[in-house]
């Protein structure tokens, strides 16, 4: 089985091992919440959906005057000072997406993009992020990958997502454990009580050590692991999972100078495995990949590769 269907502004994708669906319109970016399942255990998102996009970001405190600010210093965000560079806040602010959907032999593959429109400190908008998410046949994982071309030139350019997605529940009613691969499995009894994504579970580039393998993941009740893999763990300039009334798997990748016209890219692989093993066999076949191309071109490809 390997289908789709448009019904208005959702697309349901349908494989012989996974359902999804993907919002162009509304809350936008990545696969709709709670809408990924497992054929193999119903095992589902549990969260506000999957590869959820938001805006461009660079380290430092905002100066006198400017009128989009990034808040920090509370409970929330932590002390952490950022500055937008170019907004809006794609999954809420978008509103419509445009789209093209690719079926090939083996696979189904969806494009998104968006260009921000409002720029910070005499920047330029315009700025084009692409995502691409490729589901193949017969596997509990789809590939997706994230790019950015910039209008602008900035120093410390950084996207942020939420990798694999952020997690609802009710002082750990709805997971077991949580999987970090630079730090180990963490207890869901470690998330009842909110506190600042600097207070632990933090990773930063550059002060912590790299990791062999970036994932990031969460067992369910039923045993069944969610995971979100960045196959090029040094593409990641910073990610954090705290607890905000919700467990936050926010990650920004890139804070890498970028100029004018210059694109970087981030992929990874996210959806349900039976362990931890399982997870790094997978992320160990794909590792170092950070772009999906399609082959010959998106419309006609028959194949696609990680670039």
């Amino acid at each position: 089985m390997l289908n789709y269907k448009i019904n208005d502004s959702e697309i349901s994708i349908e494989t012989n091992a996974l359902h999804a669906k993907i919002q162009t319109e509304g809350y936008v970016s990545g696969i709709s919440a709670g809408t990924l399942m497992d054929k193999k255990t119903n095992a589902r998102d549990l969260g506000f959906g999957l590869c959820i996009v938001d805006f461009l970001l660079e380290p430092g405190k905002d100066e006198p005057g400017e009128t989009n600010t990034y808040d920090y210093g509370d409970l929330y965000h932590g002390d952490i000072p950022k500055r937008y560079v170019e907004l809006p806040q794609i999954c809420t602010g978008a509103k419509k997406l445009p789209y093209e959907i690719v079926k090939a032999e083996n696979f189904i593959a969806v494009k998104l993009w968006y260009k921000w429109k409002v720029a910070t400190y005499g920047r330029k908008p315009g700025s084009l992020w692409e995502q691409i998410l490729v589901f193949p046949e017969n596997t509990r994982y789809f590939f997706c990958a994230d790019r950015v071309t910039s209008v602008n030139t900035v120093k410390n350019l950084s996207l942020r997502v939420d990798m694999p997605g952020h997690l609802k529940h009710n002082k750990g009613d709805s997971f077991s454990q949580i999987y970090l691969s630079y730090y180990g499995t963490i207890p869901n009894t470690d998330f009842l009580e909110d506190f600042p994504p600097d207070a632990r579970y933090r990773y930063l580039r550059g002060t912590d050590p790299m990791p062999e393998r970036f994932i990031r993941a969460y067992q369910t009740l039923s045993g069944t692991w969610l995971a979100g893999m960045t196959l090029n763990p040094a593409g990641v300039s910073e990610a954090w999972c705290h607890q905000r009334g919700y467990v936050c798997f926010i990650q920004e990748n890139g804070r890498e100078e970028v100029n004018e016209g210059e694109t970087f890219s981030t992929a990874y692989v996210v959806g349900f495995f039976d362990s931890i093993e399982e997870m790094e066999k997978v992320y160990d076949h794909n590792i170092g990949l950070s772009d999906i191309i399609l082959e010959p071109s998106f419309k006609d490809a028959r194949s696609f590769k990680i670039a």
